[in-house]
């Protein structure tokens, strides 16, 4: 998935052009810049390469979620639906809000399952916030449908899957407002980083200031703007811009190159009757940074993963045993381990996890792996590794 491991001269030459000027903060020092304003431009191509008018780089992408969130207003105690099978960010990014996750299940899109969602919604509802795991994506359209239906906000969390696109739209740019991670482990990368998309002026606006201490940014003052609102601190560094702003001009040949090795690995593995493949949305077209498939059952996914490690395949993922992705290993969320108190209201909101049943979920995760496309095979280690797979999988069956 990384585009990092096809860093080259496009990166170092933005990255050089931060360092002969010294200035490394987005803001402000305009005559020490050179002309070099990596963050805008970042934000402009952005804009012009995921279809959508408004882009605010910040810190990070569980910051792009906090950030989206309280732009739309979302705040204590408010409900938010995310899904089972995400990273532990979503619900990190809406708990610093004092808003309360809602975990539902997933279908087999390995996202929101609609159904489930509708099932959770209350009086306390303000968002819903499919997660587009593993280079694809949620049936975004009956989520708008929902949204529409009941006057909740959709925001899309995108970090994993930049590139792909939903009926001719790039993901992140449909809902009211997107998300992008763009750390060191996304198809693009600025080392740390997030961005928000929106199309909504007021939710833009409220994101800008909000990410730099409730600055203004009117004039080219930095010690004269006033602070219409509260904000606090997630800045994104020109470095790191510098390296985001390479690496996006690349998308579409990181997406080339990943499409042809997933359909090389895709087709070698389609010979084995007992395997599917999770079902992508009618219209939906992934960004090939995951091939994600299911076998029978728990017992036999966890069987397969240990074979293919044995084989020497890396990158394969049970993300039923995994601590990180999954709702079954989130004890520090269930038993609500924090270092400060929590409010009463978001304490009250999460003693439902305490006795849901996400079975459903594990059906699918559990007999889910998911295996990483790299950039850098080339077309032989590509082949070599797909007929392993297939060995090492039809060898347990």
């Amino acid at each position: 998935m990384p585009g990092f491991e096809l860093f080259g001269d496009a990166e170092r030459k933005e990255v050089n052009d931060v360092l002969e000027s010294g200035v490394l903060m987005r803001y402000g020092f305009d005559a020490m810049r050179n002309g070099h304003w990596k963050a805008k431009a970042l934000e402009q191509e952005l804009q012009s390469t995921l279809q959508v008018k408004h882009a605010q780089l910040v810190s990070s992408g569980t910051a792009a979620v906090s950030i989206a969130l309280a732009s739309a207003g979302i705040g204590s105690g408010d409900e938010v639906i995310m899904p089972t099978f995400t990273f532990v960010a979503s619900f990190e990014a809406i708990m610093m809000l004092g808003a309360i996750p809602i975990l539902v299940d997933i279908d087999d899109t390995l996202t929101l399952d609609p159904e489930a969602v509708k099932a959770a919604i209350t009086p306390k509802t303000k968002a819903i916030m499919p997660v587009h795991m593993c280079g694809s994506m949620a049936n975004l359209d009956e989520l708008q449908s929902i949204c529409k239906t009941h006057n909740l906000i959709l925001i899309e969390d995108s970090s994993q899957a930049t590139g792909a696109t939903y009926k001719g739209k790039p993901l992140g740019s449909i809902g009211d407002l997107g998300c992008l991670s763009l750390d060191y482990v996304k198809i693009i990368t600025c080392g740390e980083g997030g961005a928000v998309l929106t199309n909504n002026e007021k939710y833009y606006t409220n994101s800008d200031h909000f990410s730099d201490h409730g600055h203004d940014h009117k004039g080219n003052d930095r010690g004269a703007e006033t602070h219409p609102f509260l904000g606090y601190n997630f800045r994104i560094s020109e470095l790191n811009a510098a390296v985001g702003l390479a690496q996006l001009r690349r998308l579409d040949e990181f997406v080339a190159i990943q499409k042809k090795n997933y359909s090389i690995i895709r087709e070698a593995l389609s010979v084995i009757p007992e395997l599917t493949f999770r079902t992508v949305p009618e219209g939906g077209e992934e960004s090939y940074s995951f091939l994600s498939f299911f076998l029978p059952d728990l017992e036999t996914s966890r069987k397969a993963v240990k074979a293919l490690k044995d084989t020497g395949i890396d990158g394969c993922f049970h993300y039923y045993d995994n601590n990180w992705h999954f709702i079954r290993k989130w004890e520090h969320l269930k038993d609500l381990k924090t270092l400060y108190p929590l409010s009463k209201e978001v304490k009250d909101g999460l003693k439902y996890l305490q006795t849901k049943d996400f079975s459903k979920s594990n059906h699918f995760i559990g007999r889910n792996i998911s295996c990483l496309i790299k950039l850098s095979w080339t077309e032989l280690e590509v082949k070599e590794r797909a007929s392993k797979m297939v060995k090492a999988i039809q060898s347990i069956l």
